[in-house]
Formats: structure tokens, sequence, C-alpha cells
């Protein structure tokens, strides 16, 4: 890639996100406990070895037919996954969308990056050197560090990060500690097999062009974002989550779909994406109503597709495939045949 016309990304952490749904259910208010206990001993072993998987969800009308792969995220480490059923289809697709995104994106080459790296890694941190203490309610304080100490230890630089940042650092290091997240088990075969089809991927991310980078990172450090609900909402899902998503995890390696129908999760993404499309960043560039328009914007990408192949193949987060105002739902609605897998 030619890096004097590269496009810079707008990525402190949370800037670029899947489109889950957003449950009905919400998380406990700032500070206070969790409805169940804060701490639970993992109830599940990850499974491990060789997995099936889950099967396709198939879209149809007139002959031409949408494969769906319902996602879930985090997955077993160590798991082998029987994926012949998607390298056949991706091998007899004309076209392979990918999961949806959102991002914001600042065409200002590769110098202005490096002008603009500086603000945006202080845009990581809270504001005057404070510490998480410094910004966040006494009790939901305290419940943060009973999770730090054990599953981050003595990280004292953590502790100067927007709690957003922090949050998703603590998360990342719970899952690990379960036998999920890291490593890739999805992408690795769908790249391998559209490349092997002479297929580029489709890219179905939202993008926002941001005329003013400096400006929108100066709002984001005056507070233009507020990352608490986010920083709670990751929090019990440490808390309390961790049973439900090794749960999930195995379920999908296993390809129940019950079982995966069964597992919803309060969505800490959701939380997160509330705050972006609620902030004063988002309001004043006219992106209200982020996850609405994220549907909208991939079901455009995904008729088209209907339309013009005979087969194609697409990557859904399950939980947004199953929700009840989610892409299936709305598939059906517009007409078109949908069988389980």
């Amino acid at each position: 890639m030619d890096m004097r016309v590269a496009r810079w990304s707008v990525l402190v952490g949370l800037w670029l996100f899947s489109l889950p749904p957003v449950h009905a259910a919400q998380s406990a208010e700032p500070g206070s406990a969790p409805a169940t206990a804060p701490i639970r001993d993992l109830d599940a072993l990850v499974v491990h070895g060789v997995q099936p998987g889950p099967g396709l969800w198939k879209v149809s009308k007139d002959d031409h037919v949408l494969w769906i792969l319902g996602t879930a995220s985090p997955l077993p480490d160590r798991i082998q996954w029987q994926s012949g059923e998607v390298e056949a289809i991706i091998a007899r697709s004309q076209q392979v969308l990918l999961s949806p995104s959102l991002s914001f994106n600042a065409d200002v080459g590769f110098f202005g990056m490096l002008a603009l790296a500086p603000a945006a890694w202080k845009a990581m941190r809270n504001e005057d050197g404070a510490t998480l203490e410094d910004v966040l309610p006494p009790a939901l304080h305290a419940r943060w560090q009973a999770q730090k100490r054990r599953y981050l230890g003595r990280d004292r630089g953590v502790e100067r990060k927007r709690p957003m940042i922090a949050a998703n650092e603590l998360y990342e290091a719970a899952i690990k500690s379960a036998g999920l997240g890291q490593k890739p088990v999805i992408w690795p075969v769908v790249q391998k097999a559209a490349k092997a089809a002479g297929i580029k991927p489709t890219s179905t991310t939202l993008k926002f062009e941001i005329d003013d980078p400096k400006a929108a990172i100066r709002e984001f450090r005056a507070g233009g974002f507020d990352d608490l609900a986010c920083f709670e909402r990751k929090l019990v899902s440490v808390e309390r989550d961790l049973p439900r998503l090794v749960e999930r995890a195995n379920a999908w390696a296993v390809g129940d779909i019950e079982a995966l129908r069964q597992l919803p999760l309060e969505d800490a993404d959701g939380a997160c994406l509330r705050a972006v499309a609620d902030s004063g960043f988002a309001r004043n560039r006219g992106y209200g109503d982020l996850r609405e328009r994220g549907y909208r914007h991939w079901m455009t990408i995904a008729e088209d597709a209907l339309r013009r192949n005979r087969e194609t193949f697409a990557m859904l987060p399950v939980d947004s495939l199953l929700a009840a105002d989610g892409y299936l739902a709305r598939l059906q609605a517009r007409g078109y045949e949908v069988e389980t897998p």
C-alpha cells in the first residue's frame, strides 16, 4: 500500500465496532452492585480438539442464495474447526461478505497520521494525569480493583487509561484466563477459501469521514464521549458472564444452534455503541442512530449481492442474526425465504 495516501482510522479502543443488537436488558447503574454474585468460578470446561461448528442459514429468493455463518466471540483457543461446508460454499460463491463494523476515517496521508498519533495516544488516557480512582464512583472503582487484582495483577499503567480502554484490557485478560479468544478461528479459514476461489471479500463497514480529525480527538479528550456505561458493562461481563461466555463458545464449537439461542448476553459492545451514538462527537456530526444505520447499510449490500449472484457467503454475529429485529427477521420481512441449519 502507498503510505503517502494511506487512510488514517481513528482507533482509540472503541472507535471501530461490530454492530451487535442493543438488547432490551440494561446493565446496572454505575457504581451499583451487579445482580448476581460478582465472582463465579467457571462451571464448564472449554472444549478442544476437532469440532464441527454451526451449520449455515440459507436465505433465498428466485434461485439466488445467501449462506450465512453465525459467528460468536470469543471462541475456544484449542479447537480445530471442521470447516469443509464453509469452504465448499465459498468455492462456488461469487461474493463473500465480511462482518459488519463501524469506522471513523480521516484522509490525512502518512505524515498527517504521524502528526495525529500523539494526540490519539493522549486520548486513550484520562485528562490531567487522572487515575481511574479519580474518575470512577467509589463503589465502581472498588469492583474494578477486585477484578484487576485477579486478572491484571500489579499493572499500574492501566490505572491512568480512560475507563473504556482499561475495561477492555481487563476483559481481554479475563477471557484469556478462561481459555478463550486468543486464537482466530473463523477468519483464517474464510480468507484462505476466498483467496483460493479468486474472491476479494466485500467490506460491509459503515464508514464516516472526519473532516477535522484534530478537533474530533480534542472533543474525545475533553469528555465528548461518556464511557462510564461502557466501562460498567464490560466490568459486569468479567464479574458474572465468563461462565456463559464459555457455554456460548462451546455451543458454537459443537454446532448447537438452540443453545446459542438460549444463551444471549447483555451486550457490552452495545453499551459502548450507545455511548458513541449519544456523544457530542456523534451528535455534532449527524452520526445518530448508529445501530440502525449499520443494519440498513448491511441490508443494502446483502440484497444487492442476492440480486446479482447465484450464491453468496456472509458472516454475521449470531446474536444480531437471531434478534427479534435482527438480520434474519429483516430479510424475512422483505420476502426472502429463511431456512435454519
